[in-house]
């Protein structure tokens, strides 16, 4: 053969042995592809085994799908979820409801919108909190948490003590069940899927490869609870919490693809017996916004037809009362805010809903209150807990400037002209039983759950208390009056209504 002959055999068989390894990584990159992509968080720890040593693997798939399924769902975390065969099993697939061609647009508004809800919940977490290794063990001290009959992985478990002959290590959970998904030997882990987790072996590697990959499942359905495991080895002791709760569920509005205030804000207001009052809130809103949706909850006993196809006017059983009109009110609200008003208010050039908008949408409040004709009505709220009942103290002010937005501040409670997002409003809600004035309490059941905040430059005008000549109308302004007051009973039944339903002794 000549030399270039066996020049070319000998590159012919390398390149058949180049081929032969490229395939062999390639299969094994396919098989560890599905478990990189179900546990991204998780990583096998430590060197890999010297030779005699251990084989650290993980359970295979069809094992782990036994372990932690449920009503024929894979209950565990990964990348992506799935929703497979959605019709066989009664689904929808939601994004077909969408054309294919307004898909690019309305998957960006719809990550806008997430994004700022996310920044308005403090989302997403932060990753747990570990604590540093130390004698003898390593966990996660802040941030495991699980939802309701799900399994979550458990960070940062490390066994960092003295050698010894063999290893024994214990973890034990209270409402939940523990497991490894390390694929060892029943001597080396006893009690999978228990309350109590036995961990015993000769091998520290072994050992920590077990600890990196435990895991927490919950077995009751529970919401906003904390377990505390415990893991335990001779006479060490460490203990971190598990959490078990749902994440909060997005309440998304979609602006549409020009973004109109329209789609953004709805003008709500409760009226009782002053329909030309209503009539002149009316007329200066339209001067102003000429399409803005305005919803009307009216108890009084001559509602007034309302010619405005942008008006959805809402009739209660008389005198209802004014916290029950709210509720109805923001009931119908399909916007991401809305505005509320009085009813004799009077919207002026100074009346800038945009300006309201444009900082709710760029900070993480839930409130921004205006001023009507100056007034502010800043009030902060403290709170005090006792054993018997909490104490609360409103004080004029604020806490702080708002960043980003000068003359603006963060406090407790506004004025009756304010621009909210709904779906606080909503949830938090007006008490029904409040028929009379009532405005602090909707703060003080807010407290907690409502940031709010005051943009005094943003002000609305308030209609003038002239007298009424024509006699109908100044029949409806003395009957207004006759209910505009709290009686002495009503206060009592308010005072009662703190005392029992905010667990509140006092108040100053």
């Amino acid at each position: 053969m000549t030399s270039s002959g066996i020049r070319s055999l000998w590159l012919l068989k390398r390149l058949v042995l180049i081929l032969g390894l490229s395939l062999g990584v390639l299969v094994f990159v396919l098989k560890s592809a599905f478990l990189q992509a179900l546990l991204p968080s998780l990583k096998p720890g430590g060197p890999p085994p010297t030779l005699g040593g251990p084989v650290l693997s993980l359970l295979p798939e069809q094992r782990l799908r036994g372990l932690f399924s449920l009503d024929g769902l894979w209950l565990f975390p990964k990348n992506q979820c799935t929703c497979e065969n959605t019709r066989s099993q009664g689904g929808y697939n939601f994004r077909s409801a969408y054309k294919e061609s307004d898909l690019l647009a309305v998957n960006a508004r719809r990550h806008a919108e997430y994004r700022h809800f996310q920044r308005r919940e403090g989302l997403p977490q932060p990753p747990p909190l570990l604590a540093q290794p130390n004698l003898p063990f390593g966990y996660p001290v802040h941030g495991v948490a699980v939802m309701p009959l799900h399994t979550a992985p458990i960070p940062g478990l490390q066994f960092e003590g003295p050698d010894a002959p063999v290893y024994e290590v214990t973890l034990t959970a209270t409402l939940g069940t523990l497991n490894t998904l390390a694929d060892v030997a029943d001597g080396v882990v006893q009690g999978r899927g228990q309350k109590r987790l036995n961990i015993s072996t000769s091998d520290r590697k072994l050992l920590n490869f077990v600890l990196q990959h435990v895991t927490y499942t919950s077995t009751s359905y529970l919401h906003n609870r904390v377990d505390v495991v415990s893991l335990e080895s001779m006479s060490a002791v460490a203990k971190f919490p598990v959490s078990i709760r749902f994440p909060v569920i997005p309440k998304l509005y979609d602006p549409g693809p020009d973004r109109k205030l329209r789609n953004l804000v709805t003008i709500a207001t409760k009226t009782f017996q002053r329909p030309h009052k209503l009539k002149v809130l009316l007329r200066s809103i339209r001067e102003f916004y000429p399409d803005l949706t305005v919803v009307v909850a009216d108890d009084g006993n001559q509602p007034v037809k309302i010619d405005d196809e942008h008006v959805e006017h809402y009739i209660m059983p008389f005198g209802k009362g004014w916290f029950a009109g709210r509720n109805l009110a923001i009931s119908q609200v399909t916007t991401k805010y809305v505005l509320w008003v009085d009813d004799d208010f009077l919207f002026t050039p100074k009346s800038k809903i945009e300006r309201l908008v444009e900082v709710l949408e760029n900070t993480e409040l839930d409130v921004v209150g205006g001023s009507v004709q100056g007034n502010v009505f800043q009030f902060k709220l403290f709170l005090e807990q006792g054993e018997d009942g909490d104490c609360i103290h409103r004080r004029s002010g604020s806490f702080q400037p708002l960043d980003g937005f000068p003359g603006c501040v963060v406090t407790s409670g506004v004025v009756n002209f304010f621009l909210a997002h709904t779906e606080r409003l909503q949830r938090v809600g007006f008490d029904p039983r409040l028929q009379r004035v009532a405005h602090l309490e909707f703060f003080v059941d807010g407290l907690g759950s409502l940031l709010v905040g005051s943009c005094p430059e943003v002000v609305i005008g308030h209609q003038t208390r002239l007298s009424v000549t024509d006699r109908e109308l100044a029949a409806l302004e003395r009957n207004y009056s006759t209910y505009r007051a709290n009686t002495k009973e009503q206060i009592q039944f308010k005072l009662a209504l703190h005392y029992f339903k905010n667990h509140f002794l006092c108040s100053t």
